[in-house]
């Protein structure tokens, strides 16, 4: 039993001893394999790296070739540089020496002139001034005719040529405007049914009309007018506010101091909406679109507004319209004529409340509601207190004034009417020669009879320029005025 054990544990002694034996055996040679692939390893990368730098110095060298070549270029180019510099500083010296012989050639020449000139002065004992006066005056007289024929040929040119368009282009805008308007005047009056519903208004005491008044801002004035009341504001906004709550009141019968402040209250919001809309259908209709909130309900104002019996927010849409057919026509910016002409008399929406001319004021509100420079010169420039100086500057101009001028547009008061026509009559009359004059056509023109043998013809084309300036100058009008002189010469003979 113990010899069995023994030469158990000498075997198991034997077996480990030979499988350490093995086992480093077998790690030595996988060493030596792994030492040989480092060795491969290493010598592949030192090939790899040997090929990269050989191809870093090939790039280096073409890099260095092709910088040479354009450093070479650029030498090359600085030289050509350097020559064309030289040769047009010689081009400039001998130009400046040719001018300056021009210049002293040009005196040289002035000089032998003025010499010329005194001596035929002196040979002739007539001044140049008096000889040529002499020459034109016998010129003059020689071929009058032929002056006068030359100067009416010019002048049918002209026509043809500048008033054949401007018309043709006016008459294409007008016609296609083509829009009904008529004049409107802000009314003041409120039928009341019956002469009771006075007392009523009125009220114990008068509290009703002092509550009333207090509400709206405006003077309730009741007289002796048969059913009819009157209001009375400088403010067209509060005087349409006024009169839409005394309707209300009138129609409802309910009239009390709680109840007016009610009404009232209710009236100007709805007139504020009433604003809000007409703006916004304006600049809806015109195709404007973007404009701030703010400037369109300051726009629908106008529609409370009126000029010379003109609604102003309808003129403000009307120039618009004009102007831009006006400027399709000419080839001008449309949306700026259009947005001109819609804004241009803004102003007169606040000219109650702030102080300064309209078109300043109606260029300030544009200006602070962010429209190009180009639209705020165009309002600017709708008056002659500012000159156009763009295209659009003048459609704007020419719109306004067809749109007030037009027949039926404006009314004015027989009064001032007839003295406008008086006038026209009285400054034509005041030049010499003039037999007699007639303010015609509503005052469109002026037709001037002159007397034959103290007007020549060219006399009468003067007279006809000397008298326009002169109504431009005196006297205040809408549109333009024609001067019409005529000269009529009469033969008379008796057959006997």
């Amino acid at each position: 039993m113990i010899l069995t054990v023994a030469i158990a544990a000498a075997t198991l002694v034997i077996g480990a001893g030979a499988g350490f034996f093995i086992r480093q055996s077998t790690m030595g040679k996988k060493l030596k394999d792994v030492e040989s692939k480092n060795k491969e390893l290493i010598i592949e990368a030192k090939d790899e790296a040997l090929k990269i730098k050989e191809q870093a110095e090939k790039d280096k060298e073409e890099k260095l070739k092709d910088l040479n070549e354009r450093e070479k270029s650029l030498i090359r180019r600085e030289e050509n540089l350097e020559s064309r510099s030289e040769r047009i500083e010689n081009e400039r010296g001998e130009i400046d020496s040719k001018i300056k012989a021009i210049e002293e050639a040009k005196e040289k020449i002035e000089e032998i002139k003025l010499k010329r000139v005194s001596e035929l002065e002196k040979i002739a004992k007539l001044k140049s001034k008096d000889a040529r006066d002499q020459l034109i005056k016998e010129v003059e007289l020689e071929y009058k005719d032929d002056i006068i024929k030359k100067v009416r040929e010019m002048k049918e040119i002209l026509k043809e040529n500048s008033e054949e368009e401007a018309k043709k282009i006016i008459s294409i805008a007008i016609d296609r405007i083509a829009n009904d308007f008529a004049a409107e005047h802000t009314t003041l009056a409120v039928h009341i049914p019956s002469e009771e519903m006075k007392g009523r208004i009125i009220g114990k005491e008068g509290r009703n009309i002092q509550a009333f008044e207090r509400a709206s801002g405006v003077d309730l004035v009741i007289d002796e007018t048969p059913d009819t009341v009157l209001l009375s504001s400088f403010d067209p906004v509060r005087r349409h506010v006024a009169k839409i709550a005394l309707e209300r009141l009138i129609s409802d019968g309910r009239i009390q101091p709680s109840r007016i402040e009610e009404v009232v209250a209710k009236a100007q919001a709805d007139v504020k909406k009433e604003a809000k809309e007409a703006g916004e259908k304006a600049a809806f209709d015109l195709g404007i679109h973007g404009l701030p909130i703010d400037l369109v309900k300051i726009l629908g104002n106008l529609k409370f507004r009126t000029s010379y019996g003109q609604n102003v927010l309808q003129h403000s849409i009307e120039v618009a319209n004009i102007g831009a057919l006006l400027a399709a026509e000419v080839g001008a910016d449309v949306n700026i004529v259009k947005k001109a002409g819609l804004l241009h008399d803004i102003g007169k929406a606040v000219s109650h409340e702030i102080q300064g001319a309209h078109h300043h004021l109606s260029a300030d509100i544009a200006r602070k509601y962010g429209m190009s420079e180009n639209v705020i010169h165009a309002i600017m420039a709708h008056h002659d207190d500012v000159e156009a100086k763009t295209v659009e500057a003048l459609m704007v101009k020419s719109a306004d004034a067809i749109s007030g001028s037009r027949p039926g547009a404006r009314k004015e008061s027989l009064e001032n009417y007839v003295a406008r026509l008086k006038d026209l009559e009285n400054i034509a009359n005041g030049f010499e020669g003039v037999d007699k004059s007639f303010a015609i056509q509503a005052g469109r023109e002026v037709r001037i009879i002159v007397r034959p043998e103290d007007v020549s013809d060219l006399e009468a084309m003067k007279l006809a320029k000397d008298i326009a300036r002169k109504i431009e100058n005196d006297l205040q009008y809408p549109g333009m005025i024609k001067v019409n002189v005529i000269r009529e010469t009469r033969a008379e003979e008796l057959a006997k």
